[in-house]
């Protein structure tokens, strides 16, 4: 039988954890949220339309919400960022068009390996966006990176699909995305961030999948709690370890989301990555990485009087 003072124990053991162990903790629980969730979406997709699993996973991820809203009321909605919040629900709801509608063609671990872009966006985004001064050896990683995207679409050699584009404006409004959430971080509550999400976007994500909706089998339902499940898990997961140190330290802790996602599309479709996906994917890593250490010791190197 379950003990709750296991569970009491453990949790007063993490909260004694440093904030870089906690961050490397949660944002490794995140990766491995999204790598079960994204496919348990490839599984729905072979059912259902793309626009219909949306609105699903946003339905379902309010569903998990709900018991924390009714403890702690509507309190813990209190916020000054709702024009925040209402961005980022539009950025994010299609980034996640984006990518489900992607991963219906996709082999997972080669749209993963493109996904990690991300980070390099949003490096290009805050300089021709936010103004941010960004030094030459960052802008050479960012091109570095966005060469292992190269290496793993490989364009002339293979065809560049509409997904592969789908998969890369997912990545460059996650990017975006990633930089709202870390900003939501220092005034709200994480869970409160979650709900927001997932409040704004029911509505949103509810009219495209109103045109193409179908009622979904047992099984298609069944996944459909799977795929609420880990995303609930992983949002508050990242979300988090956002807050528990800088992201420039937790962020590349996402990339282990890679082999997680390669094992679970083998076992779960018989999907093996070729190797210039691994090839491509290191790249990007190694490109991401390096950024976030330069970014790291500039801070450090600034807080220094």
């Amino acid at each position: 039988m379950f003990d709750p003072a296991i569970f009491g124990k453990a949790r007063t053991r993490f909260g004694g954890l440093s904030g870089a162990v906690k961050g490397a903790l949660l944002m490794t629980a995140a990766a491995a949220g999204f790598a079960a969730m994204n496919v348990v979406i490839r599984a729905m997709n072979q059912e259902l339309h793309p626009f219909q699993v949306a609105f699903l996973r946003c339905a379902v991820g309010f569903a998990f919400m709900l018991p924390w809203l009714a403890r702690t009321g509507f309190e813990g909605l209190r916020t000054a960022s709702h024009k925040l919040y209402l961005s980022r629900a539009f950025v994010g709801y299609a980034s996640m068009l984006c990518w489900f509608t992607a991963l219906a063609s996709l082999p997972i671990a080669e749209a993963t390996a493109l996904s990690f872009t991300s980070p390099l966006f949003a490096t290009a985004a805050a300089a021709l966006l936010l103004g941010e001064v960004v030094r030459q050896r960052r802008w050479i990683a960012t091109i570095v990176g966005f060469l292992g995207a190269m290496i793993v679409l490989r364009p002339g050699l293979d065809a560049v699909s509409f997904a592969h584009v789908l998969v890369l404006a997912s990545a460059a409004l996650g990017g975006w995305n990633s930089i709202t959430v870390k900003q939501l971080t220092r005034t709200d509550n994480p869970n409160a961030i979650i709900l927001y999400m997932t409040l704004y976007l029911v509505p949103m994500s509810a009219i495209p999948a109103s045109f193409v909706w179908q009622w979904p089998s047992m099984h298609a339902w069944m996944l459909t709690f799977f795929l609420g499940l880990f995303a609930t898990l992983a949002h508050q997961s990242f979300t988090r370890a956002l807050a528990a140190c800088d992201a420039s330290y937790v962020l590349p802790f996402d990339f282990t989301r890679l082999p997680m996602v390669a094992l679970l599309a083998y076992l779960a479709f018989g999907e093996v990555p070729d190797l210039w996906t691994w090839v491509g994917g290191a790249v990007i890593v190694g490109a991401t990485v390096y950024i976030a250490r330069r970014e790291a010791q500039i801070a450090a190197a600034e807080r220094i009087p």
